[in-house]
């Protein structure tokens, strides 16, 4: 089976341990240069409109992945949010 990146970012995941929707696929970690795929990055649900927040990000190693279908993508691991980068910006006073 060949995929596009472009093609994954259509595709909702599924965690099979409890359920859950985690979301749809919004970025590809690729380790380059050994060529292949490292991980999938989820976005979660905004939470209360955007203004408590950040929404939570899910990381899912590429072994936790047990099936590519049509229209979604089922994982099988206990997934705990992971944590945005720092913003490493200055402020002004």
């Amino acid at each position: 089976m060949q995929c596009r990146i472009r093609d994954l970012r259509c595709k909702e995941v599924i965690n099979i341990c409890d359920g859950c929707r985690l979301g749809c696929v919004s970025d590809v970690e690729v380790c380059v240069p050994e060529g292949r795929v490292a991980a999938i990055v989820v976005y979660g649900p905004y939470r209360f409109f955007g203004l408590f927040g950040p929404r939570e990000e899910y990381y899912i190693p590429w072994e936790c992945i047990q099936r590519i279908g049509d229209d979604i993508i089922l994982i099988d691991k206990p997934i705990q949010p992971r944590q945005p980068p720092p913003d490493h910006r200055r402020r002004r006073h």
